[in-house]
């Protein structure tokens, strides 16, 4: 069974409203990342947040990801203050991987393509 009308409800105003608060933000390497998705959990208490990490490396990812763990109550506070909820889910940041893992595929699927032509 899928998530309820009101959990994707959700997950969709997340995704607004999230952006927003990171946009306010004073770091700069927290108030430019872009939301890709939210995810939340069935009951609508939990919800995982995934970033798009293009331009930052390894490093900058971790330091990223440490200081969206330290704003959380902030960045939790201002969702709670624009959607008007009694209560906003616990979040989780994390960088999405899917990107990256679909770019090497297409990369193997060209080499592929190419050495089978010149077979």
């Amino acid at each position: 069974m899928g998530k309820s009308i009101k959990v994707q409800r959700k997950e969709s105003i997340l995704k607004e409203v999230i952006p927003e608060a990171l946009a306010q933000m004073r770091d700069n390497r927290i108030n430019s990342l872009s939301v890709i998705d939210v995810v939340c959990s069935r009951d609508g208490s939990d919800a995982k947040v995934y970033l798009e990490k293009s331009y930052l490396n390894e490093k900058e990812q971790k330091q990223a990801l440490k200081q969206l763990k330290q704003a959380r109550g902030y960045i939790q506070n201002q969702t709670l203050k624009a959607t008007g909820w009694f209560k906003v889910p616990n979040l989780s940041f994390t960088f999405d991987e899917l990107l990256e893992h679909e770019n090497k595929m297409e990369k193997l699927f060209e080499k592929i393509k190419k050495d089978s032509n010149e077979s």
